[in-house]
């Protein structure tokens, strides 16, 4: 089962918001938490809220318990700049834009019991590489 949940136009930047991810990216929901909460970084309390909200979206999916879910996908997009006329002084009287970034974070969680159940049904495929070594090796036993 798998579940997702978008923060959209959040307003800092996506360049703060990746070093973040990276951190969690492949960890179960309750250890993403605690890595994030123990975190100074703004990045950090977004990050919490949308993790928070993927993983009530899967546990309202159906019965998953809380250690089995894992953080499956998780990234930061760059959004649209907000307000779209500001300037700065610049020399010789001329100006530069102020680019208020924002980005979109997505985060897609799933429950760990379908991630083995998967795994095992690669292993016992028919056409697993050892049937298919007996095969061209001529020796069947």
């Amino acid at each position: 089962m798998e579940a997702r949940a978008a923060t959209k136009y959040a307003k800092i930047s996506a360049h703060k918001v990746r070093p973040v991810v990276d951190r969690v990216r492949n960890l179960t929901g309750e250890e993403a938490l605690g890595v994030l909460s123990a975190s100074p970084r703004k990045a950090a309390r977004i990050l919490e809220k949308t993790i928070q909200s993927a993983v009530a979206n899967l546990k309202s999916k159906g019965k998953v318990s809380d250690d089995s879910i894992v953080i499956k996908a998780i990234f930061a997009d760059e959004g649209p700049l907000f307000p779209r006329v500001k300037y700065r002084p610049r020399a010789r009287g001329s100006a530069d834009r102020i680019r208020n970034r924002t980005c979109h974070v997505t985060v897609v969680v799933e429950g760990r019991e379908r991630q083995r159940a998967r795994r095992r049904a690669k292993k016992e495929s028919p056409g697993s590489q050892d049937d298919q070594r007996r095969k061209t090796d001529g020796s069947e036993s």
